[in-house]
């Protein structure tokens, strides 16, 4: 199995539990990995034997930046929904990580992150 990885994606979201949270937004970060056979892709050098990663981006800001989830679970299940069903026979499964950097959590830590694995491996 190959991988295609985009990582460390960022965008400005309204997801939240918190009335703050889905009035004044906040900065996400996203990472997905993609398994994948990039093999031809890697003899031919052609895009249409690959799975193009502006069209996993523009899914993952599209949900981001779009209708506000309570909760980053919801949000990485989406994309990951998203990915499989657009990418179906290409893409085999993914691993989806949502990073919310700034929760209004009081304490000290670095962020909170759910990360999530979906897809048809053994197909």
């Amino acid at each position: 199995m190959d991988y295609i990885h985009l990582r460390d994606m960022q965008f400005f979201g309204y997801h939240g539990v918190l009335k703050e949270e889905t009035v004044l937004g906040q900065r996400f970060r996203a990472s997905v990995s993609l398994a994948v056979d990039i093999q031809k892709a890697g003899q031919t050098d052609d895009l249409q034997d690959t799975v193009s990663y502006v069209g996993v981006y523009d899914i993952c800001k599209e949900i981001i930046e779009g209708k506000p989830y309570k909760l980053i679970e919801a949000v990485a299940e989406s994309i990951a929904t998203r990915i499989l069903s657009d990418y179906e026979g290409q893409v085999f499964g993914c691993r989806v990580e949502v990073i919310k950097p700034d929760p209004p959590i009081a304490g000290h830590y670095k962020e909170v992150a759910v990360e999530i694995v979906r897809g048809r491996f053994h197909e």
